[in-house]
């Protein structure tokens, strides 16, 4: 089933043609010639059953006796064919915003989940004819799309690899795009824009989780601490090196661990003076 032009005439030239009929039946009664006034009152009312009003960004699907004879799409007045059965579809652009889903995420953890869908139907006939009703068709796919989406990915990414729903929104929402793109296209119906409007942990382990959070964040700063006293560490020793005071492999060691415990440690470090020897 594919959108077609339904046949129209300009409504305006059809409304003069049906005053013409209903001028020319009057006229036929008083000249007392009562069969083709009849037969021209008769054909009048049948073709004002074919005048159709559209206003701008509508349409009208146009069905006579069950079978689908076109689409009116051009916003104005018109004569179609009588006796025919019109369904308007509305061409607006349409926001759906889902409920508050509560969907396990691909670690098992519950997460809670909301998206917005920005739609517009594109195909009347689809719409129509391909579902029941295509806004519920489109809230039911949506749904579902948000919950397979969230189900295939992390909320967090603790290995720094791959996608994660909360630092990667753009790349997920374009695959929740084209995931109800696949889903709607039987119903006629573009999808404009997928976005999340709400992301967050379950309340049974928000808590547990914001810890591990914190933890992660915790063990990221000390690796680039660390990080950083190493290369201190080694600047200095070469720099030593380089101003002629020579210093065996033990002293380097004995520096670089000093080194290292002053600048990693969080509390500030106590010198102590030694006035012996190492050895």
């Amino acid at each position: 089933m594919k959108e077609k032009q339904a046949a129209v005439l300009n409504g305006f030239l059809g409304v003069l043609i049906i005053l013409a009929l209903v001028g020319a039946g009057i006229f036929s009664l008083t000249q007392e010639v009562i069969l083709p006034a009849v037969l021209l009152f008769i054909v009048g009312l049948l073709l004002i059953t074919g005048i159709v009003i559209v206003p701008p960004n509508q349409s009208y699907v146009v069905t006579f006796f069950g079978k689908y004879i076109g689409t009116i799409r051009a916003n104005g007045l018109f004569l179609t064919i009588p006796l025919t059965t019109r369904q308007r579809i509305t061409l607006r652009i349409r926001n759906f915003n889902s409920k508050t889903l509560k969907v396990n995420d691909i670690e098992g953890n519950p997460i809670e989940i909301a998206a917005v869908i920005v739609y517009r139907v594109i195909d009347t006939a689809k719409a129509a004819f391909n579902v029941d009703d295509y806004e519920e068709f489109v809230a039911i796919q949506s749904e579902a799309a948000v919950r397979y989406i969230a189900s295939n990915y992390p909320y967090d990414n603790f290995k720094e690899t791959g996608y994660s729903l909360r630092e990667n929104g753009d790349e997920i929402t374009g695959k929740l795009q084209a995931e109800l793109e696949a889903r709607l296209s039987e119903a006629g119906v573009e999808v404009m824009e997928a976005r999340f409007t709400h992301l967050a942990y379950s309340t049974e382990i928000a808590q547990a989780m914001l810890q591990r959070q914190q933890a992660s964040a915790i063990i990221a700063a000390r690796k680039m601490i660390v990080e950083g006293a190493v290369g201190m560490s080694m600047d200095a020793v070469e720099a030593l090196n380089d101003g002629d005071l020579e210093l065996d492999a033990e002293r380097k060691a004995q520096m670089v661990n000093n080194l290292m415990v002053a600048i990693v440690s969080d509390r500030g470090t106590q010198p102590v003076v030694n006035n012996g020897s190492l050895y």
